[in-house]
């Protein structure tokens, strides 16, 4: 069935042409063949949700985007090693998020001895071009950072559409004659946590192919980008597991000289973290113990004093958070270079970061002059719906405690011009007309060690997604957002 969704409410909505149905059916089916799809239940899975043709891009704001985003992953690894910073500057948190006070603990206990986990930052900066002051970082994705490989099967789909169905392809993209931008994600970070397993194995001299572990969370829904991640591990040379924390808790156990092992399964090379960015992914019914579940928040710790490459290291974790963010947008460029930046990287960096603002006693009534649809309320969540906006704002600033303050920022609300044409959008089956589509761009880079993992600089893909104006979540898991890709116009 293909119609117009109310929950969506785009600014208007046009009829689907009836023969465009078989081209729709035809776009779905290939996304389920290729494993661009989201699990509903046992041995029950959906399609992710997509466009049906791709955004338009300036080539040349592509690549400056593209050079940049290397830059915000030097950066953050260089706050990610900086202990004495991050504890600074998250300490006042402590009090206002017990999650988040808790990881500011584990991450002082972790460096009270010398750390011995190889940092592998395999991190997407979020970016959205705002119609006046150009592309600013949103967020950075430090944990859990993922849908890579769909951003690659979206653009795929895009290419099938584009070869096969020229008419509607052409009908619904952003202009008349387009080129896709490649999108190498699924190789190009297969390539670069193979590279840090491959690194980590070596210096044990160990014969098995390396293992990599994906650390997920019971129940995961969001399994098929995780599987084409693992099935390009294995074209690397790499096996995978996949383990909850629970399991872990009594499958970790240590070697001669730091290393890491997993019961029947020998030295773990390298590790990634799906799980583990808030406190239902610790905790275990069967066992009893403190809030948050101390036993498998341990694990996190245990990991790192381990030789592991490992994703996302707890300082990671942090640095990737509103808070630093915060930080980081009100310093000057000069103070940025202690955290590894040459002092024209950091200048370029500064162009990048939106207008962030703290939260304090003073706020809410600061904030009774404002526009409320000129600003965000973001906390530290990770994984959406965590964003406050328009006439919300108020009243959850009034709500506030004083030791709640410095969980909470404002961030300058980015507007981004609309797609030029109208878009059509595929959502569990059915189809949508948007003529308000704007986009949000992740760039993924890793980096092993502070130094970049790819051939490209770092560079490891790109992952669009695609909303609504009016539409305030856009995630394509946990929002209402789509799956994307990019495009440039032919000379």
């Amino acid at each position: 069935m293909y119609h117009t969704n109310d929950v969506m409410e785009s600014r208007t909505m046009t009829t689907i042409p009836h023969e465009h149905a078989p081209v729709i059916q035809e776009a779905i089916e290939w996304a389920l063949q290729h494993g661009f799809a989201l699990k509903t239940g046992p041995g029950v899975a959906t399609h992710c949700a997509f466009s049906l043709a791709p955004t338009l891009i300036d080539r040349k704001r592509f690549d400056e985007l593209k050079s940049a985003a290397p830059l915000l992953g030097k950066l953050i690894h260089g706050v990610s090693e900086d202990y004495d910073f991050l504890q600074q500057a998250m300490a006042p948190i402590a009090s206002g998020d017990a999650f988040f006070g808790q990881l500011v603990d584990l991450h002082k206990e972790i460096h009270s001895q010398p750390v011995k986990r190889v940092p592998l930052l395999f991190m997407r900066s979020d970016f959205m071009d705002d119609s006046e002051l150009g592309p600013r970082i949103i967020e950075f994705n430090g944990i859990a950072a993922g849908m890579g490989p769909f951003g690659q099967r979206a653009h795929q789909l895009h290419r099938f559409l584009q070869e096969n169905f020229p008419a509607v392809f052409n009908q619904w993209a952003p202009s008349d004659s387009v080129a896709l931008v490649n999108n190498p994600a699924i190789a190009q970070l297969s390539f670069a946590v193979a590279k840090a397993a491959f690194q980590v194995q070596r210096e044990f001299n160990d014969s098995e192919k390396p293992l990599f572990l994906m650390v997920v969370q019971e129940g995961e829904d969001n399994v098929y980008d995780q599987h084409l991640l693992e099935e390009g591990l294995r074209n690397a040379g790499v096996r995978t597991l996949r383990r909850t924390f629970r399991q872990l808790h009594e499958q970790l156990s240590s070697g001669e000289n730091g290393r890491l092992l997993l019961r029947d399964h020998g030295g773990v090379d390298a590790i990634y973290l799906r799980a583990g960015y808030q406190y239902c992914d610790y905790l275990a019914n069967d066992l009893i113990e403190q809030a948050c579940c101390e036993t498998l928040i341990q694990t996190r710790a245990f990991m790192e004093r381990h030789r592991v490459a490992i994703n996302a290291t707890v300082g990671q974790q942090l640095a990737t958070c509103k808070r630093v963010q915060m930080l980081l947008t009100t310093m000057p460029a000069a103070e940025l270079t202690r955290f590894g930046l040459a002092i024209d990287e950091a200048e370029l960096v500064k162009t990048y970061l939106g207008e962030m603002i703290p939260v304090n006693a003073e706020s809410a009534e600061w904030f009774r002059s404002q526009d409320s649809g000129l600003w965000v309320l973001k906390n530290q969540g990770e994984g959406g719906g965590h964003c406050v906006f328009d006439q919300d704002i108020q009243p959850r600033l009034e709500q506030l405690q004083p030791e709640e303050y410095s969980a909470w920022s404002l961030m300058r609300r980015l507007r981004p011009a609309a797609r030029p044409r109208s878009a059509l959008l595929v959502r569990k089956g059915d189809a949508m007309v948007v003529d308000d589509l704007i986009s949000e761009l992740g760039i993924f880079t890793v980096h092993i060690d502070g130094q970049a993992a790819t051939d490209d600089n770092g560079y490891a893909g790109y992952l669009i997604r695609s909303k609504p104006s009016t539409v305030a979540e856009g995630g394509v898991h946990s929002g209402m957002g789509a799956a994307d890709s990019l495009a440039t116009l032919l000379p």
